[in-house]
């Protein structure tokens, strides 16, 4: 039913909120189908332990390059035609890749799915951003988090549905195939409901088309709220345009380094090696294929659950508890983990740590840094700093999906996770003495305790009237 009300239309509401959702679903999905393919790919291919690195974290190279030039694009054409765009890409790298004859043509194929990846991890919570009434803009954006671990639980369980259709032989054959092809259905699903939406309101007042703009703030708002989301937008348009140098002033210098450092501890902590290589970390502690399959399905559905308990938790508790508990629990379950690798222990003694660990990040570290740095700069800088710590986070995934084979033949499994235990710890000094409180802060308040001793303003501080942390 369309429920009608002075607050406009709620399904509408919903309809454009879950279409952008449907994008880091996507994202969740192709980025964790490697974890039921790659071991076949291995056998198939024939595949050394750095050839199968370069296998699962090929798709994060096209990651960077889809992350730096989605914003851009969607500026230019307009994010409903760059929605549009991926979600095509998407459909054809999963065709693509489940035909591969030569590892060359799966590389290529997975540069392609790994470009819409990174351009939808730009659009999609920008698009829902854009188009969210401000009373819950907060709950909209982050359903795209939640979209995203559900992609990674979705298929999780169609990965093992696949496994158990048929041998071992017919999975290093061909099932690896079609859980890369069975990304069609979702990305189909998304090309669609994007014919459903309009464009975003904020990208057409880019334009100067300002009349279309109001008619669907009207449909998402009261026409009073209408118009006083038109005089933010041009507010805040005013304000943008901030430069790379403009991140090194003493102003905005410290945030930047919370924010990369933050990227980078986040997936230092070994958090992709086990969704992109799960199967195979419990098969060599002597599990069996069916068994490691649907033990990586636990993981995905902790991985949801506790990421749900971080979107309850997050503006009662604060940012500092949730990261500062989460890194503490990080670190002793990585430790399990290299402890029960260390004495030959398998099941259940390497099963629970792992889901501490998953249980802990997913309320930590998995999401509250975004909400951190989305808060530590103002808007006209926000955006920059965004995508250089998105670029970095893909750069650090890239080098822990790359390496993670190369330590596993080279030092072991168990030194391999004190490594990832010690990156944790290091995470954990890192936010009890450089990372800030920002809940309940106004952007201004927060700028402010930035600025040098001396006393000096930061480069064109932020007016009052955008002072609300969005």
């Amino acid at each position: 039913m369309n429920t009608k009300s002075a607050e406009g239309s709620t399904a509408y509401i919903a309809l454009l909120a879950g279409v952008g959702a449907l994008g880091g679903l996507l994202f969740g999905y192709d980025t964790a189908v490697i974890s039921g393919a790659v071991g076949f790919l291995q056998k198939h291919f024939q595949l050394s332990a750095g050839l199968t690195g370069w296998a699962a974290s090929s798709v994060l190279v096209g990651c960077m390059v889809g992350a730096l030039a989605g914003g851009p694009l969607s500026d230019r054409f307009g994010r409903k035609p760059m929605l549009l765009a991926n979600a095509l890409l998407f459909a054809i790298s999963g065709i693509l890749t489940a035909l591969s004859l030569t590892l060359q043509h799966y590389v290529l194929s997975r540069l392609l799915g790994g470009i819409a990846i990174g351009a939808v991890s730009v659009i999609s919570p920008l698009y829902i951003a854009e188009v969210a009434p401000k009373r819950v803009r907060g709950q909209l954006v982050s359903l795209y988090q939640f979209a995203i671990v559900s992609g990674i639980l979705i298929v999780f369980f169609v990965n093992l549905l696949i496994q158990r259709m048929g041998t071992e032989t017919w999975n290093v054959d061909y099932g690896w195939r079609w859980m890369f092809g069975s990304l069609t259905l979702p990305a189909m699903l998304l090309v669609f409901m994007t014919l459903l939406i309009p464009e975003s309101p904020r990208w057409l007042m880019s334009k100067g088309r300002r009349e279309e703009a109001r008619t669907i703030l009207k449909r998402v708002g009261a026409a009073a709220e209408a118009e006083a989301g038109l005089r933010e937008m041009e507010q805040s348009m005013a304000q943008e345009g901030g430069t790379l140098a403009e991140l090194l002033t003493p102003c905005y210098r410290r945030p930047m380094i919370i924010g990369v450092a933050l990227a980078v501890f986040c997936q230092f902590s070994g958090i992709n090696a086990i969704m992109y290589y799960a199967p195979e970390i419990f098969k060599s502690s002597g599990a069996g294929l069916s068994s490691s399959f649907l033990q990586t399905l636990l993981v995905g559905v902790v991985n949801l659950v506790f990421t749900v308990v971080a979107i309850k938790l997050i503006d009662k508790l604060g940012r500092r508890p949730l990261l500062l508990g989460g890194t503490a629990i990080q670190a002793a379950a990585l430790t399990a983990v290299g402890f029960a690798f260390s004495q030959g222990l398998g099941g259940l003694y390497l099963l629970l740590p792992i889901l501490l660990f998953i249980a802990a990040f997913a309320s930590g570290m998995g999401p509250v840094p975004w909400v951190v740095i989305s808060e530590i700069f103002p808007t006209r800088i926000r955006g920059l700093a965004m995508a250089l710590a998105t670029l970095v986070l893909w750069a650090s995934d890239f080098a822990v999906a790359q390496t993670f084979p190369l330590l596993q033949a080279g030092i072991g499994p168990a030194a391999t996770f004190w490594i990832y235990a010690g990156f944790s710890l290091l995470s954990l000094i890192f936010v009890a003495s450089k990372v800030v409180e920002t809940k309940g802060r106004s952007l201004e308040e927060i700028e402010a305790s930035w600025r040098p001793e001396r006393g000096a303003a930061c480069a064109s501080p932020v007016s009052s009237s955008s002072a609300t942390v969005k």
